[in-house]
């Protein structure tokens, strides 16, 4: 979550004057790393709201982060690694001081060359006939694993998990088979021409297929992983010091901060086209409708990239095998400058073509809006809010989350509807200003967060405005994934008794505010030494309660597939505390009482069927991932696969529910999706999942109960302030 204000540019300045004659510029990559050690440790120790004493106690936490993000699975490092690694346990400290790169040295060598003496075990492995008969076990629980005692050890457990992937594969050929069987039977069944030709193999030919599959796979991951730089890992390393602080601290290579630019603004500069990795070459994926790359008219998915030239001026770059997000930096440059790619077509023939980059929007990023209409002849607006995007150097073009959500509202209000329902499910957050703004568009001026810095310094953000464009009914969508802005959002609006939070019994638990800082700014250097995102604020609602761990409680809860998984703040070690302070004074509104819509919603939960399924389904996919181990003895696995499936086909009803519901797009979309096909397509799927929706089912019930009056009215008594 991210607030560009004066407060922040002040608060950043002064205690780094004190660092801006710390260092010469780097000669090399050893000097950098150095100097960025040092600069991320000054860093987090004066501007962090809350920073750790750089002790022995923080090298241990640093130390178990560290390899968690290094070896998670603890397949790489041998027990004789571990073993000379600890010697090192309690001095993580010291190294971070003194800027001493010893021990990331030690462990990235060492990575490295176990994963060169890996790709030699798994190359032998896949020489040897693969049998998959023996009464074997793959621990899938990394808590309960321990790192191989040794080369032998280490081999064996390779050895179960290519079998593991295999037989995973083969698992999926056969349901395949049984997927294209049932097809034609159904077929033949209604008497309709049989088309479908069956791909039946036997088991040998299943385990050859499977086997090359995996060894392509395994080839390809020690491929990429071989190609990394090691100053990639130079990013884990620093992360493994930054994320004790707190989840939200992190440190950002010059190329990560700017892949997070590009989400986080839903905006890049480019031909607009995705690319991907197959088997050491790259590929160009689907074109954006109107971007550069596909108003060229000749080039297509699917085309293999041999060459990039950045600039006219520059030599083309021989991309085949190189790694995609290397291709895609030569892709990307300035708005307005020339890109020449060297492309092998489907038919073998060698083209070039040249485009001009511009600036290419990723729709799926912005809000967007839709009409529902019920059986009863109402209207509601649905508009879905995927981020809370913001350009804070906006030009004319630039586009801003409260913009997008006012001109949907603009439209909805044309269309005469009798509701809006704002989703914020899965909205991990953005700028926090748009909160601000995005409320005054439902309601008058008043106070939305408050924020506390690290000195303990409270200022109250408030939205000044008093000409919102939609005063009816208003139900705001939640879930386990709605974090940061999304619960200030939700929140206030409950606080203030404006709108009904209707999703799961809480959201993610963010209440943390970040801002970037620059480790370059005072150097006497044009090179980058990247970003820190760093946490220097906590924010409360308008109560004074905060929303860290805590999240915001939905008014009508609906549990749904997250609620038992350990998703949230609340699950990390190292998350910042939930406290409270004084609340802001802010008048109530003579808001709906609640309490009778949670019961006529929880008696409509308790007899839907497809509710009460999904809510069982949930239970026991989550009950599937806590299992700590698996067989992989080939019969066992299969009748286990079946037991599963037989299970699964009790839930297959739930790929097939229909709310009910009937969906307008505005005419405009109606004619657009007669020429664009890629929106058409979009469109057609956004709707189908929207039809499967069973929460913005229940959330039409509700708001139907709110906007015609079933609902009761609070008492019309003295707006109550706090």
């Amino acid at each position: 979550m991210f607030k560009k204000f004066k407060l922040n540019t002040i608060l950043l300045f002064l205690p780094l004057m004190s660092l801006m004659f710390c260092f010469n510029a780097p000669q090399n990559d050893d000097e950098k790393m150095q100097t960025i050690m040092v600069s991320v440790k000054n860093t987090l120790s004066y501007l962090h709201y809350s920073p750790k004493p750089i002790n022995d106690a923080y090298s241990q936490e640093v130390y178990n982060k560290y390899f968690e993000m290094i070896d998670f699975g603890k397949r790489y490092f041998l027990q004789s690694d571990m073993d000379e690694f600890s010697k090192h346990k309690t001095l993580l400290d010291d190294y971070l001081n003194k800027g001493d790169l010893k021990f990331y040295k030690l462990t990235v060598d060492r990575l490295y060359q176990r994963v060169d003496d890996i790709d030699k075990i798994t190359k032998d492995i896949f020489q040897k006939p693969i049998n998959l008969n023996e009464d074997e076990t793959l621990i899938l629980e990394h808590k309960i694993k321990k790192a191989p005692a040794n080369k032998d050890e280490q081999y064996k457990e390779w050895r179960k998990f290519i079998k593991y992937n295999i037989l995973q594969e083969m698992e999926t050929l056969n349901s395949r088979e049984e997927s294209q069987r049932k097809k034609k039977d159904s077929v033949q069944k209604f008497g309709l021409k049989d088309t479908i030709k069956l791909d039946v193999l036997t088991p040998e030919q299943k385990l050859t297929k499977a086997t090359n599959e995996v060894k392509d796979y395994m080839d390809e991951t020690f491929t990429r992983f071989k190609k990394r730089k090691k100053m990639d890992w130079f990013t884990v390393y620093m992360n493994s010091y930054t994320e004790v602080f707190d989840p939200h601290t992190s440190y950002f290579s010059p190329r990560d901060k700017e892949d997070f630019d590009v989400n986080f603004t839903g905006k890049v500069i480019g031909i607009g086209a995705i690319i991907q990795e197959k088997k050491g070459n790259l590929y160009l994926g689907a074109l954006s409708i109107g971007a550069p790359a596909w108003k060229s008219k000749q080039l297509s998915e699917g085309d293999r990239i041999l060459k990039v030239k950045p600039l006219p001026n520059k030599e083309a770059v021989n991309v085949v095998g190189m790694l995609s997000d290397e291709a895609v930096r030569l892709i990307r440059g300035e708005k307005g400058t020339q890109v020449t790619l060297t492309v092998e077509k489907k038919d073998k023939t060698i083209r070039e073509v040249t485009m001009i980059r511009e600036e290419v929007a990723m729709e799926d990023t912005y809000a967007k809006s839709i009409i529902i209409n019920t059986p009863s002849g109402k209207k509601y607006g649905f508009i879905n809010l995927p981020s809370f995007n913001a350009e804070f150097d906006k030009s004319d073009n630039g586009r801003n989350a409260s913009d997008d959500i006012k001109n949907e509202l603009i439209k909805l209000k044309a269309q005469n509807v009798h509701g809006i329902i704002l989703d914020l499910r899965n909205n991990g957050g953005g700028s926090l200003t748009e909160v601000g703004d995005i409320m005054g568009l439902f309601m008058n001026a008043g106070p939305y967060v408050q924020v506390k810095d690290g000195s303990g310094k409270i200022q109250t953000l408030r939205n000044k405005t008093n000409s919102p464009i939609w005063t009816g009914p208003l139900l705001i969508m939640q879930n386990e994934l709605s974090a940061s802005a999304s619960e200030i959002l939700a929140g206030a609006m409950q606080d203030y008794g404006r709108a009904v939070v209707i999703g799961s019994p809480q959201s993610f638990g963010k209440g943390t505010v970040q801002t970037f800082v620059d480790l370059n700014r005072f150097l006497s250097t044009n090179d980058d030494f990247g970003s820190l995102k760093l946490t220097i604020q906590k924010f409360y609602r308008i109560t004074g309660e905060s929303t860290q761990k805590k999240g915001i409680g939905s008014d009508v809860i609906m549990k749904d597939y997250f609620t038992f998984s350990e998703i949230g703040e609340r699950y990390d070690d190292f998350a910042l505390a939930w406290d409270k302070i004084a609340p802001s004074s802010f008048a109530r509104m003579n808001g709906l009482d609640v309490t009778g819509l949670q019961n006529s919603s929880a008696g409509r939960m308790a007899s839907n069927t497809n509710y009460q399924l999904m809510i069982e389904a949930a239970k026991w996919k989550e009950q599937l991932q806590k299992e700590e181990s698996i067989t992989l003895d080939q019969n066992k696995f299969f009748e286990l696969m079946k037991s599963r499936k037989e299970q699964i086909k009790k839930f297959e009803k739930l790929d097939k529910f229909d709310n009910g519901l009937k969906f307008a797009q505005y005419q405009n979309e109606v004619e657009r999706s007669k020429t664009d096909e890629a929106f058409r397509k979009k469109s057609e799927n956004w709707m189908k999942n929207l039809k499967r929706d069973i929460y913005l089912q229940e959330a039409v019930n509700v708001i139907g109960e709110m906007e015609s009056g079933k609902a009761p009215k609070l008492a019309q008594e003295k707006s109550v302030r706090f």
